[in-house]
């Protein structure tokens, strides 16, 4: 399995929501990796804590030997880095995949990372962090995933995007990755009791978008586990938001 979670509006919990589920995939026993792909790094951040700057190997280094001419390439899992939790890795982020991006789209090199995950041994699940714009790392992450997850937040602008964005989806589906599939629309810090969040969810079911039943809450704790580099899972097993984020993997998987 090989998901990657995607919206082009920015603040929506991507990478949260790539690596509570990530952590719960591991301790469930499978062997799961997480791949950086936003020059924010995040994710690393979130898994790694203060060892993040220290990986031997990036994303930037793969993407990095793909420009050049070799005959043997070293194998995806070498760009892997050990986290804290067991059978988790992540393959970090790096500062130079901004420069990186304008000499990876002349060569169209877009097709890469689905190559390289082929041939990927050894882990039972990857998850794919992207950063919040519809560039050339995000369609190699869609071109080389097997599902998708759309982050969502309950406002008018999110809504309008979210439009958008399944437009998009839709003809990276039929261009590059026929096998694709929309996993459907999760929304993020949702606030029950609110109004405006309930009559945009409602109105997004009756046009038949593909709303997912299971919602992620706001929460203090949330923060707290990114400060202490811990998803939920280890932070929190019992937390109401733990159980959201066990829920939605049970729902997906």
């Amino acid at each position: 399995m090989r998901r990657v979670v995607f919206n082009q509006k920015g603040g929506v919990g991507k990478t949260t929501i790539v690596c509570n589920l990530a952590a719960i995939a591991a301790s469930r026993g499978l062997r799961t990796l997480v791949i950086d792909l936003d020059t924010q790094g995040n994710a690393t951040q979130y898994l790694l804590g203060g060892k993040a700057g220290k990986a031997d190997r990036t994303i930037g280094d793969f993407f990095e030997s793909t420009l050049g001419f070799s005959l043997q390439t070293p194998p995806f899992v070498t760009y892997a880095t050990n986290t804290p939790y067991e059978n988790l890795d992540v393959v970090a982020s790096d500062p130079r995949l901004e420069d990186l991006q304008v000499k990876l789209e002349a060569k169209q090199k877009v097709q890469k990372l689905r190559q390289a995950l082929d041939k990927l041994k050894g882990y039972d699940a990857v998850f794919i962090d992207t950063p919040p714009a519809l560039n050339f790392y995000s369609r190699s992450a869609l071109i080389a995933a097997n599902r998708c997850l759309i982050p969502f937040d309950c406002d008018e602008f999110a809504r309008q995007a979210l439009y958008t964005l399944l437009d998009n989806l839709q003809e990276i589906r039929a261009d590059h990755n026929d096998g694709l599939e929309i996993e459907g629309i999760v929304v993020n810090q949702f606030q029950g009791r609110a109004k405006l969040p309930a009559r945009v969810v409602a109105e997004l079911r009756e046009e038949g978008q593909p709303v997912l039943e299971q919602t992620l809450s706001s929460s203090v704790r949330v923060k707290e586990s990114h400060e202490r580099h811990m998803p939920m899972i280890q932070l929190d097993p019992s937390h109401r938001v733990t159980q959201e984020y066990v829920a939605l993997y049970d729902a997906l998987d």
